[in-house]
């Protein structure tokens, strides 16, 4: 892997500020949550700091530390996040991804919480860019569990639901990061809304096959997983399977619906 150079180093800085605005202007984080981190080279990496607003980074906040956990920064105010550590776990895991964004997106956390994985074929884009989104089992913050947890997940796909706390997205590079985290949220939003409305309709299996082809013409770079095969929106499922599972969801959405009647 090659080292950046100090010029993109600085310029890596202001984006990592520039996203974080972001996803603190989406409300994709409240308060000091949420973490973003790039590596830099086989040994190093830059993260924003603990106890910040993701809104409110200057360029003496990030940090550089090196994948053992040694902090690099000379600055006595400043400390990488605890939870760091799952981003390390994705680089140690992955060689092709060199960025990774924690966050607590309303709508895709509200699944995970709800322990609903994102991994039904509803949008285009999220089929070519996310694919079938797992929920990692639920793992107390600032500790080994969470890393743990990810770990069997990280090298099928590049977004991951993390159970009652957030998601994770990771890529090649800091925009691509993002633009997944951004995609999956906007995908959880509009199921919600589909469950909302009474039906969530799959994209059939021929077409979700079809746009695998595209992906592949597009070069699109990371990795997807494949639709599940228990009754989701796997491209080898028999017709019968697609409809058991659109009944499936049309009961769950009845009894939403009836449970919203009762508390009005």
């Amino acid at each position: 892997m090659n080292t950046y150079s100090m010029n993109s180093e600085f310029e890596l800085k202001k984006m990592i500020i520039e996203i974080g605005r972001r996803i603190w202007t989406r409300g994709y984080v409240a308060a000091n949550d949420g973490n973003i981190s790039v590596r830099i080279s086989d040994n190093e990496l830059l993260t924003t700091p603990t106890g910040v607003s993701k809104g409110f980074m200057t360029q003496d906040m990030i940090i550089k530390m090196t994948m053992d956990g040694k902090v690099l920064t000379r600055s006595e105010k400043y400390r990488p996040s605890s939870e760091v550590k799952m981003h390390i776990e994705v680089y140690k895991q992955r060689e092709d991804i060199r960025s990774v964004i924690h966050a607590h997106p309303p709508y895709c956390t509200s699944f995970a919480v709800a322990g609903i994985p994102l991994d039904k074929c509803v949008l285009p884009e999220a089929v070519l860019t996310l694919g079938a989104v797992p929920i990692a089992p639920y793992g107390t913050p600032s500790t080994m569990e969470i890393p743990d947890s990810i770990k069997p997940f990280l090298q099928k796909s590049d977004a991951v639901l993390l159970a009652n706390h957030g998601a994770l997205t990771f890529g090649q590079d800091l925009i691509s990061a993002y633009h997944k985290m951004e995609t999956l949220e906007h995908s959880a939003h509009i199921v919600y809304l589909s469950i909302g409305l009474g039906n969530v309709n799959m994209i059939p299996p021929d077409q979700v096959e079809k746009l695998m082809e595209i992906r592949d013409k597009l070069n699109i770079q990371g990795r997807v997983t494949d639709c599940v095969t228990n009754g989701s929106c796997s491209t080898n499922q028999k017709p019968d399977a697609i409809t058991a599972e659109n009944i499936q969801v049309e009961e769950i959405t009845k009894k939403v619906i009836e449970r919203l009647n009762q508390l009005k």
